[in-house]
């Protein structure tokens, strides 16, 4: 499992024919799970290589999970071409699946918040 920060920041800096080989080892998995599309910053060297990363996996056939915070309306009507080209792509390989209920990171984020609350209220 990876996520595209985590992609970017592989790639930044390196060069044409060592990005390419990269991107081309992510199909060499026979499941890639990337999580938490949407976080990344749009730039257009970001939206470039997301991409190039999505399109390889669509033309590889092979599986794809993407986790997004992202609503359905959002990902169904994205904001210009180059998210519409992304999107599409993956929605081509994934089937959607909508989780609803508590958000757990936001449970523990309180939890821990209290407990920090507490220790500096006895200090």
């Amino acid at each position: 499992m990876t996520n595209f920060p985590s992609i970017l920041n592989r790639l930044t800096g390196v060069f044409a024919e060592d990005r390419a080989t990269f991107i081309a080892s992510l199909d060499d998995y026979s499941l890639l799970v990337i999580d938490d599309l949407g976080v990344e910053r749009s730039t257009e060297y970001a939206m470039e290589q997301m991409f190039t990363v999505i399109d390889s996996r669509y033309r590889s056939k092979k599986p794809l999970i993407v986790t997004t915070n992202l609503k359905p309306e959002e990902i169904k009507n994205p904001p210009d071409l180059a998210h519409a080209r992304i999107y599409d792509r993956i929605l081509e390989r994934c089937a959607p699946v909508l989780f609803s209920g508590k958000n757990l990171r936001e449970e523990g984020a309180m939890a821990t918040k209290a407990v920090a609350k507490e220790i500096v209220s006895k200090g």
